[in-house]
């Protein structure tokens, strides 16, 4: 049994479940889960968490992600984007840089309202089930920050652009905030989620097309994953304990990276295998500290285990 992350391609068209649902028939596993959902009318890259890999999704969660949207001025939708019902149509008499300027205001961060038509929950409801009833629920606004905008492309009353955002974002809520600004609406029309983290599409793989063996020949194994957090290794007479939930000691440590107090860590044994993520209690410049006074103290909270034997 594998276990690990799919960087999925998700063709415009299924749900983000309908993705998960593929996975786990060609895989032949229930255990599949997916880290942020991408619109049925979007495609892109999309991570997908087979069998202990689901236990790492909520960290890509928080990546910052890279999109390239289309949104046609003019046009509102009740959704945001093109699959929903038109609202309303308006002529949008602006200069190309009035527009240029419009965009480029909202890099940094700002108050974004989510959209009534999102996945996003209201007492344990979905948005847009709630919508669909004709229960519109308008939540309040939250920050987000949008990192950087670029190749921006204007056709008539259509504009594209790519953006990088902080996780929570609504693109097409970012597009009906530009054509609010100018004064007519807009509404995205074509929108493609080209990078999460540093996955990207070019290492994604259409989980549609692909074979059982090709999909399977994709997972990037557990200990590859979450690269971004520092690594300590215990030494092997340890191991054991780790997986049946000892806290980990500074004597336990034979190595270990540059990390933080609080920073989450990767624990791996001697042989290489992941053995858990755990809450640095000491900054790793002060474990010396701890050695040379042989103060064998907690330096690790274990926050999961992941035991795949």
């Amino acid at each position: 049994m594998k276990h690990g992350i799919i960087v999925a391609y998700k063709p415009k068209g299924p749900t983000s479940h309908d993705t998960v649902d593929e996975v786990r028939k060609k895989l032949k596993t229930r255990k599949v889960g997916h880290a942020g959902t991408l619109d049925p009318f979007a495609c892109g890259v999309l991570i997908i968490g087979i069998n202990q890999g689901t236990r790492v999704l909520e960290f890509y969660k928080d990546l910052n992600k890279v999109y390239w949207v289309k949104m046609r001025l003019g046009l509102i939708t009740e959704t945001f984007d093109i699959t929903g019902e038109v609202v309303e149509e308006r002529e949008c008499k602006v200069s190309e840089e009035e527009i240029r300027e419009a965009i480029f205001s909202f890099v940094g961060e700002y108050e974004q309202v989510p959209p009534a038509y999102s996945a996003k929950k209201y007492k344990g409801e979905r948005l847009y089930k709630l919508a669909r009833d004709g229960k519109i629920i308008s939540l309040p606004p939250r920050k987000v920050r949008i990192f950087k905008i670029w190749d921006v492309k204007i056709s008539g009353k259509e504009v594209s652009f790519r953006v990088e955002v902080s996780s929570g974002t609504y693109v097409r809520s970012l597009c009906m905030d530009i054509g609010y600004k100018l004064g007519c609406g807009a509404t995205a029309v074509e929108l493609v989620r080209e990078r999460v983290g540093h996955h990207n599409l070019e290492e994604s793989i259409n989980v549609f097309e692909a074979t059982p063996e090709e999909l399977e020949s994709k997972i990037i194994p557990l200990e590859k994953t979450l690269e971004w957090f520092a690594s300590v290794v215990v030494y092997q007479k340890f191991a054991s304990g780790v997986l049946n939930g000892s806290q980990i000691f500074l004597e336990m440590l034979k190595e270990w990276d540059e990390f933080r107090k609080d920073d989450v860590v990767k624990v791996f044994d001697e042989e290489g295998n992941l053995l858990a993520l755990a809450m640095a209690e000491r900054n790793s410049s002060f474990l010396y500290t701890l050695k040379r006074q042989r103060r064998n103290e907690r330096v690790l909270k274990l926050i999961k285990v992941f035991n795949m034997r």
